[in-house]
């Protein structure tokens, strides 16, 4: 089932009111793309928890793809990454659970991992973050490797598919699982700069698919589309 923004439950939302965890490098807050974080906080070992700012770069564009769908949405950044994108489990599951303990609704990860021996530890998180009412968007997979957590049971995971224009997503169902989404691997564009010079990957495929999470919970119709059928 392919679905636009200009279709239910999309039409006309902005994400007013939807808190959207940023798990990723931080986030430059105030960038015109982005504007101001709600609060940050940061995981990552080498930088102080109070400091969110984003030396990387890779969390203010995911933000900025996530604002572009949901503007009336209100970004949490939670940094894991600080000068390089690489981090650990156990900074991840903490991450996780702070980002659903402080008000989050969606937890955007623009991230993966193909080592499954994290299984157990990311599931406690993600289920910690699910009895909150928090829904986690993350990559199930790329390049044919099953990625943790977008492979986990209850969490929406995400595959990159360039057929799929920026303003689409498409839900193909499996059974006894959420459903999978498949999502544009491009951000917004910036002009002047053919887009396959820009930064692209299933990190923006996620990001693609909370912005249009979070107009559909605005009026609460999220449970409707991720039970929805082909």
């Amino acid at each position: 089932m392919k679905l636009s923004l200009a279709d239910a439950p999309f039409a006309e939302k902005t994400g007013r009111g939807v808190v959207i965890a940023v798990l990723d490098s931080g986030v430059h807050s105030g960038h015109p793309h982005v504007g101001d974080a709600l609060i940050g906080r940061s995981f990552a070992d080498s930088a102080p928890s109070a400091d969110f700012a984003d030396r990387i770069g890779h969390g203010t564009a995911v933000a900025a793809a996530i604002r572009e769908k949901a503007p009336g949405a209100e970004i949490l950044a939670v940094k894991i990454f600080d000068r390089q994108l690489a981090t650990n489990v156990n900074v991840l599951a903490d991450a996780i659970i702070w980002s659903a303990d402080h008000g989050a609704k969606i937890i955007n990860l623009s991230l993966g991992t193909a080592n499954y021996a994290n299984a157990e530890r990311l599931a406690d998180a993600v289920n910690h973050a699910r009895a909150r009412g928090a829904v986690v968007v993350s990559a199930r997979e790329a390049n044919d490797v099953s990625w943790l957590p977008g492979s986990l049971p209850g969490v929406v995971g995400v595959v990159a598919d360039t057929a799929c224009e920026r303003n689409e997503v498409e839900i193909t169902m499996r059974e006894g699982d959420v459903p999978l989404f498949s999502a544009s691997p491009y951000p917004r564009p910036i002009p002047g700069v053919p887009r396959e010079r820009n930064l692209h990957g299933v990190s923006f495929a996620v990001a693609n698919v909370t912005g249009f999470l979070a107009r559909a919970l605005e009026d609460g119709t999220a449970a409707d589309l991720l039970n929805a059928s082909s």
